[in-house]
């Protein structure tokens, strides 16, 4: 059956993935209405229309015959509180005889949402354990090791992980997908989840984490996570033709192809096959706002298969700015979401928004439609690329993050004058009105340097100049700040341009460009 022959999902507007954690949320022992109000209230009367449930990263939340499960004693005694509540906390509901999987179902059918398993295929959160202040396992050194999440599955089979030198140090005991034994087991973990209640589908979570095949071999070893994707394809037919009404699946993957790719993600072959019904995007860690909508439009055209680009809780989210950080916050993803929109997207997806979703109500209540997103205050720049240290625990976690990012980079003296050019997408529609401003933040930036900022090839004026300060002293960041008029930036795509005119010999670093904001306010 391919992708047109099935039904097509709902218009979600908002999808939103929760972790699971909130079992460790309250004292144990949890009441299921306490869980339930913890989850759903911050999420009524917002554009939410489904809400994915995580089960688990790999121990099964439920009673199994044929998985490792919470209820096995082998992790007792827990190295942490935290440990405990999560785990005695399911293990009351089900002793107390509580269907706790079939009331989150019921709760957000209630409130008119649909409610999907969420699966994270290659989950490796036990890389550290704060806790016991741990560091990356090497296989090896799992059969000795008690940590969250690491199965004794895991611990007899070290064969069966990637290994050292098939991905970043942090990530090499994840599963080697590549291997059959793996992939059944996967499945049999999908097949239980699916089974615990009347689901309307399954989210497939590739992206937490994204190691599943050796790294230099994963683009041509992607025929091996297709072969699962099939599966679950099947799997997911098989719910359906029992229950008789459709059990979608929902795909989390890359922003970008090249992303897809080096992953092995072959996601043109699941789309043509019909192996999916919704594609979420984003990155292995943080926000990828890079998402190549057009590209992913133009490979479903033709399909029930529908898009949602997706945002995640950290990572460039506001931190160091000119404004208030949750009033940038605020702009640049309603910015992003008028942009999804805009170029095809059919919605938006919410990842580990779950500890603010409370705070975050004015962007539940918007960015879920493009009607809600009309005359709001929105914020447009460049892809930010973070890539940490080596001596980070997870150095390599950003590897193929994020990978058209244009800022930060150093800004240097050229042969022609020219200097790096930084395409910025608008979508407001501006008038007489409309406040607008380019704000530029530089690094390393001192009283003797100069640049020239064109936008759209004409040479702005002087700038306002921002010192940002600290603990008592003046940080290296300068920001410089030019009020624009309206109808010099309208919709449409625009281009700053930074050239270096002089630097202060003196200075043996590079002036860094870290930021290039469009704030747009509709008063």
């Amino acid at each position: 059956m391919q992708s047109h022959d099935r039904p097509s999902p709902p218009d979600y507007g908002i999808m939103f993935n929760h972790d699971g954690t909130f079992h460790g949320k309250s004292e144990y022992p949890q009441r299921i209405d306490e869980l339930l109000d913890k989850l759903y209230g911050p999420l009524q009367d917002t554009q939410v229309g489904a809400f994915m449930w995580c089960v688990g990263a790999e121990q099964a939340r439920w009673p199994s015959d044929d998985l490792e499960s919470i209820f096995d004693p082998r992790d007792r005694p827990y190295g942490s509180v935290k440990e405990f509540r999560r785990a005695e906390n399911v293990r009351a509901m089900y002793e107390r005889g509580e269907d706790l999987y079939g009331d989150i179902v019921r709760r957000g059918h209630d409130l008119g949402m649909d409610v999907y398993v969420a699966i994270r295929m290659n989950d490796n959160h036990f890389w550290s354990d704060s806790a016991r202040k741990a560091f990356p396992l090497a296989p090896e050194e799992m059969a000795k090791t008690v940590r969250p999440e690491l199965t004794q599955f895991r611990k007899d089979h070290p064969e069966l992980v990637l290994g050292i030198g098939n991905a970043p140090r942090w990530a090499v005991t994840s599963w080697n997908m590549t291997l059959p034994e793996v992939r059944e087991y996967a499945l049999l973990r999908i097949r239980e989840a699916c089974m615990l209640a009347d689901w309307d589908g399954v989210e497939i979570d590739w992206q937490r984490h994204a190691f599943h095949l050796p790294t230099s071999d994963a683009y041509r070893l992607r025929y091996a996570l297709t072969d699962l994707m099939r599966a679950i394809r099947r799997l997911a037919d098989e719910i359906a033709r029992e229950r008789g009404r459709p059990f979608h699946i929902l795909t989390r993957v890359g922003a970008s192809e090249e992303t897809n790719r080096r992953i092995g993600y072959d996601v043109g072959t699941w789309i043509d096959e019909g192996l999916t019904d919704i594609l979420a995007t984003n990155s292995n860690s943080g926000n990828d706002p890079g998402v190549e909508v057009e590209r992913y439009v133009e490979m479903m055209e033709g399909t029930n298969i529908k898009l949602y680009p997706g945002f995640d809780s950290h990572g460039e989210f506001g931190r160091g700015h000119l404004v208030e950080q949750s009033r940038w916050r605020e702009g640049w993803v309603r910015g992003l979401a008028k942009s999804y929109y805009d170029r095809g997207a059919s919605g938006v997806h919410l990842f580990n928004w779950h500890n603010y979703a409370a705070e975050l109500n004015s962007l539940l209540t918007t960015i879920g439609s493009p009607d809600t997103l009309t005359g709001v205050d929105t914020i447009y720049t460049p892809v930010k690329r973070h890539i940490r240290g080596k001596d980070e625990i997870r150095y390599g976690a950003e590897r193929d993050d994020r990978l058209l990012g244009e800022v930060p980079v150093p800004l240097y003296r050229t042969l022609t004058g020219d200097g790096p050019t930084f395409p910025t997408r608008v979508h407001d529609d501006v008038s007489e009105g409309t406040s607008v401003e380019l704000q530029i933040n530089l690094d390393h930036y001192s009283p003797n340097d100069a640049v020239s900022v064109k936008l759209d090839g004409g040479l702005l004026g002087e700038p306002t100049l921002h010192r940002t300060s600290g603990e008592g002293h003046l940080s290296e960041d300068a920001w410089l700040v030019w009020k624009l008029d309206a109808m010099q930036v309208g919709r449409g795509v625009h281009e700053v341009q930074i050239v270096l005119d002089r630097r202060d010999s003196r200075l043996g670093v590079p002036i860094v460009v870290e930021n290039v904001e469009l704030h747009i306010s509709h008063n």
